[in-house]
């Protein structure tokens, strides 16, 4: 592997960036980012190859980056290195001591995250699906996914949303066979780069366990076990409040204490898995527990068009009499992505 990327390195050199690990590897191709303790280089044969920032020996740019200084300013030029300094814009700053390298796609994202309005930096995608039958029997369902977030330096938010509506007419009699709405809303603050403190407010309506409506409201602690360009996993632990409304006159109020995480993966240029998990139990009634899971897969046909599959299950385990424990919504067809 060392003598191919030796090769490849001389074969490119005169036309491409050049990071020199301190073992003797050379990787060539355009630098995309320094970013904490990692090096982000994108290679033509290679693509994006990611390194430790204490294993680079030396750097040097073909084109000019923005480069963050120790004093916090910010140079755009190219990158050389002499000895152990980086000379860049008649600058010469220690190696070990560059805060950040960014090229021009990079350093736009970064200056849109320093004061971002309210609009700005939302991204998302929805689906709209439906499938239906005429004969001996007309049937029509319709179902809906939405789900967005906005993230910044210091915080997170979000928003969902996913419902079902389906009815059939065989023999003169008309039936709705299911209905269900799920849906809301989370805010995380960052209280350091690995820890933050988080709220939220759920609702849910089910026709068929009787719910007339479900409001959780609940906050607590997270954590950033994994935060990777590609990779991200967070755990969350807390408390809420949950009041159930259900269309037999029950009304149920109780304290719960829940746990959790969320898991984001691009599995390619094209294809992002997301999943969350959340465990609620009753504090008020112990022994009893909710249990809400989601797990969805979007696969880009374009630039804006995609192919999604949503997944959302609720579990409950003290429904009135006569209804199931478990409620699985799924959802599929072609959608859209949206970024602002």
């Amino acid at each position: 592997m060392r003598i191919f990327l030796t090769l490849l390195s001389f074969g490119l050199v005169g036309w491409a960036d050049v990071v020199t690990l301190k073992n003797g590897d050379r990787i060539t191709g355009t630098i995309v980012k320094k970013d904490g303790g990692k090096l982000t280089v994108k290679s033509d044969l290679l693509g994006e190859v990611t390194m430790p920032w204490d294993k680079v020996e030396s750097i040097q740019s073909d084109k000019p980056v923005y480069v963050a200084l120790p004093d916090g300013k910010t140079v755009q030029g190219t990158l050389a290195t002499t000895g152990a300094d980086v000379q860049v814009a008649g600058q010469s700053v220690p190696l070990v001591q560059v805060p950040a390298i960014r090229n021009d796609a990079e350093q736009l994202n970064w200056q849109r995250l320093q004061n971002p309005r309210i609009l700005d930096l939302w991204a998302g995608s929805g689906t709209l699906g439906f499938a239906g039958t005429q004969g001996n029997a007309e049937t029509q369902t319709i179902t809906t996914a939405l789900a967005a977030h906005r993230v910044t330096r210091t915080d997170k938010a979000s928003i969902s949303f996913n419902a079902i509506r389906a009815s059939a007419f065989a023999n003169g009699v008309s039936a709705r066979t299911a209905q269900a709405v799920r849906g809301g809303w989370a805010y995380a603050r960052n209280l350091k780069p690995t820890v933050f403190l988080n709220t939220f407010n759920d609702y849910e309506y089910d026709r068929f366990q009787n719910l007339d409506l479900r409001f959780v409201l609940g906050g607590g602690a997270g954590y950033n076990a994994i935060r990777r360009e590609r990779t991200k996993l967070e755990f969350q632990a807390g408390a809420a409040y949950n009041r159930e409304n259900f269309n037999t006159g029950l009304v149920r109020n109780s304290a719960e204490g829940y746990w959790g995480n969320n898991f984001s993966f691009r599995m390619n240029s094209h294809t992002t898995l997301t999943q969350s998990y959340r465990m609620f139990n009753n504090l008020t009634t112990t022994g009893e527990y909710r249990i809400n899971f989601d797990i969805g897969l979007t696969t880009k046909l374009t630039k804006w068009l995609t192919w999604n599959l949503a997944l959302s299950d609720r579990f409950l385990s003290n429904p009135v009499p006569g209804r199931q424990s478990n409620d699985f919504l799924y959802t599929t067809g072609l959608g859209f992505v949206f970024a602002r």
